[in-house]
This record gives structure tokens, sequence and C-alpha cells, in this order.
């Protein structure tokens, strides 16, 4: 019994966005090359050649991005202090590296999807 194509052949070989920015894929190559930093791109895929940076065009709307996950994080903040009264070593303890992380991964995430968007209107 033949279930059809499934895998990378039906994908076109690329990763969905969520393991494409936390691996920073490339999106010709599938490279570990896409970021620089922790949340910055790299100037240009070192596997390919391809130009990153030409296609990230300046950081579109990052800080409404960044801005919308702040009000996330404060309102769950005020949340759980509400619901739970820790005191305030543990809340600082639990939400700086929270904070953190959610915003490297919601910048990686972000400018991924850009990248990936703008890499597929450019090809023919």
């Amino acid at each position: 019994m033949s279930a059809g194509p499934s895998g990378p052949e039906q994908n076109k070989g690329q990763p969905g966005l969520v393991s494409a920015a936390l691996s920073g894929l490339c999106p010709r190559c599938g490279a570990h090359t896409l970021f620089g930093g922790a949340a910055q791109l790299a100037e240009e895929c070192s596997a390919c050649g391809l130009n990153i940076l030409s296609l990230e065009r300046g950081g579109r709307f990052v800080g409404v991005v960044t801005m919308l996950l702040a009000l996330v994080l404060i309102l769950a903040a005020l949340g759980v202090d509400e619901w739970l009264r820790p005191p305030l070593w543990a809340t600082f303890l639990f939400w700086g590296p929270v904070t953190v992380a959610s915003v490297v991964f919601a910048l990686r995430f972000w400018k991924t999807m850009w990248v990936y968007h703008q890499y597929e209107e450019s090809q023919p």
C-alpha cells in the first residue's frame, strides 16, 4: 500500500518556520547559516553564498513585534503576580530569562519568516 509522497520531497526540501528559526537554516540550501548572532542575520550564507541581508530589507516591523510581545509578557507577569504572589526575587529569577528567551525566539521567528517570504517571492 503506497501512501504517496511525504517528507522533504513534498515540501520541496524546506523545513517548517519554527525549526528553521530555531536552527537558523538558509532558505536556499538549508545550512545552519541564517543567523550570525542570537537574533542578528548573517550577511550571507557561507555554504551557498545567498545574500541574506538583501532579503531582510531593514527588519520591518521588528519594533512592533517586540512591543506586542512585551505587552503579552507584562500581562502574564501581572496575572501570575496576582494569582501566586511570589516574592520579588522569584519574580526576577523567573521573568528575566523568560523575557530574554521570548524576545530572542520572537525576533528569530519573525526574521526567518520575513527572509523565507522574500526568498520565495524572488524565485521565478
